[in-house]
């Protein structure tokens, strides 16, 4: 398991200056409310403001208001979960936690602070995701880590499971393509000039390279530009247009250059090749298997912990 430099917590006084801060903000209830402790959780407090902020969160998700007890559960739930995250050196820094908030947005077709502005025209802080963002990566590394062995599903089961159901095949014919990613940086702001420069030497070097290893040749002695490692894909695994587009580049040839965030991106295709792969049916079956062993094994991780936590109620 990764250990990550722990971060330092606010001091109590500055935590209760962003705490009334966050309630002019978003306008909820006075701060002498807010900052009430009602619960300890191995000596760690929760306030109404945390419980007023997580319910609010799980009515945005949820489109439900959550019982008050259940929304105190999931809190506690975070602190446990946090407090064995720090025991195993699982404690993932400001900069992963953002990145995390930020790839939420990107699903949404928003920008990070699109995100930010709708939460808080709900009178969510986005600290407040956040926090259950950080709580819930922490407990996924925790669980996937210590219980790897546990959590693995057999292909013999899978199988039975399979037949069972449908009696359908476990496996079709597709293909198997191994490729290598290549980005020609294009500066943020750059002119419409520059742009179309850049356009035409990856033009060049599509006329240019002819197999992988020269691709790795060219692009790894070439500034402002990048080759990424191999990736081995299946069709199952890729999107039809980008299936099709591969089909139809040569072995050892690069794909039209795309304008991308990271700038113009092309595929060294290196090997194409046909395969056996798993059915839809058989991929669904495991997911599934593996997900109940998982929530099976969290819960009673989570269980375990909680009976030897300190949980004080102050006031509710």
């Amino acid at each position: 398991m990764r250990a990550t430099i722990m971060t330092t917590p606010l001091p109590i006084f500055r935590l209760l200056i962003a705490i009334a801060a966050g309630l002019i903000l978003t306008g909820l209830p006075s701060p002498s409310r807010a900052q009430n402790i009602v619960v300890m959780v191995n000596g760690d407090p929760i306030t109404d403001f945390d419980i007023e902020q997580r319910s609010k969160l799980d009515q945005l998700t949820t489109q439900k208001t959550p019982p008050r007890q259940e929304v105190i559960n999931e809190l506690i739930d975070d602190k446990v979960k946090m407090k064995e995250g720090k025991k195993y050196g699982v404690d993932p820094g400001i900069s992963d936690i953002n990145q995390s908030y930020d790839g939420m947005a990107q699903r949404m077709r928003i920008t990070p602070d699109q995100l930010t502005k709708s939460l808080e025209s709900k009178g969510v802080r986005p600290e407040t995701l956040k926090g259950r963002m950080k709580a819930e990566m922490v407990w996924t590394s925790l669980v996937r880590g210590r219980f790897k062995e546990k959590l693995l599903v057999g292909e013999r089961d899978v199988a039975q499971a399979v037949q069972a159901q449908t009696g359908d095949k476990l496996q079709i014919e597709g293909t198997e393509y191994k490729m290598q990613p290549i980005v020609l940086i294009v500066p943020r702001g750059s002119s419409a000039a520059f742009l179309e420069t850049r356009k035409k030497e990856a033009e060049n070097y599509r006329a240019r390279v002819g197999s992988c290893e020269e691709a790795n040749s060219l692009f790894r002695s070439t500034p402002n530009a990048t080759i990424r490692d191999s990736v081995t894909k299946t069709t199952a695994e890729l999107p039809e247009a980008l299936r099709k587009v591969l089909d139809d580049t040569p072995i050892g040839h690069l794909t039209a250059p795309e304008m991308t965030k990271n700038g113009i991106e092309m595929v060294v295709l290196c090997s194409r090749k046909p395969t056996m792969i798993d059915t839809p049916k058989k991929r669904e079956v495991r997911e599934k298997m593996y997900q109940e062993k998982y929530e099976k094994t969290q819960k009673a991780y989570l269980d375990e912990l909680r009976k030897a936590a300190m949980i004080e109620y102050r006031n509710r």
